[in-house]
């Protein structure tokens, strides 16, 4: 009795903890066990073990699902470790909460309250509908990502002449890692060795649209394929979003490197077609590349700072404010100009309430990412077309990279490594976990209107 008491004790202190705390609190758990298998000997090639920065900044870019690396991935970490990134990207892309009740539901057969509230929160799901969501998220992820694995394995083994077992994992890990929207990849070039390979770009592609996209949008789109007026205005935000953003993005790559002779200016019209699109899709928080980015022009390098930082779907695996952060920002906008009473989307009229949420996630994200670059930008003497764009890089949680991440310094990098955390758990919930308590105002002040523009 005596051993069991400060046990349900924990669990009593961890089911009053506020969901957006005990989210921060499993990703911190996530990270520092990454973190620790990367340390150990077995996970580094070569004698000894990996450097404590090495390390950290590994587990938290896989976590993250980001992409970011200051090792070569292909050649630094052994079999062992490459499976332990493996995981971390499958366990930080589901979403620890999700994980956890995926286990309760097999193991225990039931979730507590706390349970149920917080992955309800991670997964934007109603606690009615909870089970069904968790089991679906589950079953799309591993229907994609066999799909992908096996055009995969089937064009490394025959297109590309690899062992059968080696082409398997090769599969396995990239399929993984695209529908994650992580960017890791098994090969010291990244892709760039594929760069006019659609069997292997385009299903990469696929998983990392369908995985930036979010739960609630696929399990949507399964269930009413046939019925589309009964999307909700989230769903249509995001799928006009991603059609918008895509579409834009791919244009812009190939109007602005096209004639670029370290980028697109080699290759086939075909091929330059392709690559456009893949490194559009790409910067939706993927982070594969098959292009050497440090070549690209600035001006393209600012057009996916922007891509970038809108990101993808929430309550999925891609990063950045998220494409309906920007959607409700542009309406508002919209209707501020045409004088309109109330903001409406998609024929329905938007919550006063998700006004200021979309205001605080874009605010508190512009001004991290400016202080972030700013403080590489003084730590370093990288020009601040690069700096700005890995800052953001890693905020997404995207992975691009001009080839600066492994020579910024130890100080830049653990910068970096805090801007994947926020990123990923989001600035609102790092927030709520900082804050001690919320405030609870008994009066009301008078109201006041300062003059704005």
């Amino acid at each position: 009795m005596q051993a069991t008491r400060p046990r349900r004790g924990l669990m009593k202190v961890w089911e009053r903890q506020h969901p957006a705390r005990r989210i921060f609190t499993g990703f911190v758990i996530l990270n520092l066990v990454g973190w620790a298998l990367l340390m150990l000997p077995m996970s580094r090639q070569g004698p000894g073990g990996a450097s404590w920065i090495e390390a950290l900044f590994t587990a938290v870019s896989a976590a993250c699902v980001t992409g970011l690396t200051v090792v070569d991935t292909a050649t630094y970490w052994t079999p062992f470790g490459q499976v332990v990134i493996l995981l971390l990207i499958q366990l930080g892309g589901l979403g620890v909460m999700v994980f956890a009740s995926l286990v309760g539901i097999v193991v225990v057969k039931r979730l507590t309250l706390g349970s149920r509230l917080t992955t309800a929160q991670e997964a934007h799901a109603t606690l009615g509908g909870l089970r069904s969501i968790v089991v679906s998220i589950l079953r799309i992820a591993l229907v994609v990502k066999a799909a992908v694995a096996l055009v995969l394995w089937l064009r490394f083994w025959f297109g590309r002449g690899e062992d059968p077992l080696h082409a398997l994992w090769l599969g396995v890990f990239h399929a993984v890692s695209s529908y994650n929207n992580a960017g890791f990849a098994l090969f010291s070039d990244n892709l760039m060795g594929f760069v006019d390979d659609p069997w292997i770009l385009l299903p990469l592609a696929g998983a990392t649209i369908i995985g930036g996209l979010g739960f609630p949008v696929i399990v949507q789109l399964l269930r009413h394929a046939r019925t589309p007026r009964r999307f909700s205005m989230h769903t249509w935000l995001v799928l006009a979003g991603t059609a918008a953003l895509l579409s834009l993005g791919t244009l812009a790559i190939a109007l602005l490197e096209w004639s670029n002779p370290g980028s697109l200016g080699p290759l086939s019209p075909g091929t330059r077609i392709l690559e456009s699109f893949f490194h559009s899709v790409q910067t939706r928080t993927a982070g594969f590349n098959a292009l050497d980015i440090g070549q690209f022009h600035p001006e393209t390098l600012l057009v996916m700072d922007v891509l970038m930082f809108i990101g993808g779907g929430p309550a999925g695996t891609a990063g950045g404010i998220k494409i309906t952060t920007f959607g409700v920002l542009a309406a508002i906008i919209l209707a501020e100009v045409r004088g309109d009473p109330t903001v409406t989307l998609f024929g329905k009229r938007l919550s006063r309430a998700v006004h200021r949420e979309a205001i605080t996630v874009a605010l508190l994200s512009v001004a991290l990412c400016f202080l972030a670059t700013l403080a590489i930008m003084q730590l370093t003497d990288i020009d601040h077309d690069r700096a700005l764009f890995e800052v953001i890089s890693a905020f997404g949680t995207v992975g691009l990279s001009t080839g600066i991440t492994a020579s910024v310094g130890t100080p830049s990098q653990v910068i970096l490594i805090m801007l994947m955390f926020i990123g990923r758990v989001g600035p609102i919930t790092v927030a709520t976990t900082i804050a001690l308590r919320p405030r609870r105002l008994m009066y009301e002040l008078p109201k006041e209107r300062p003059i704005i523009g």
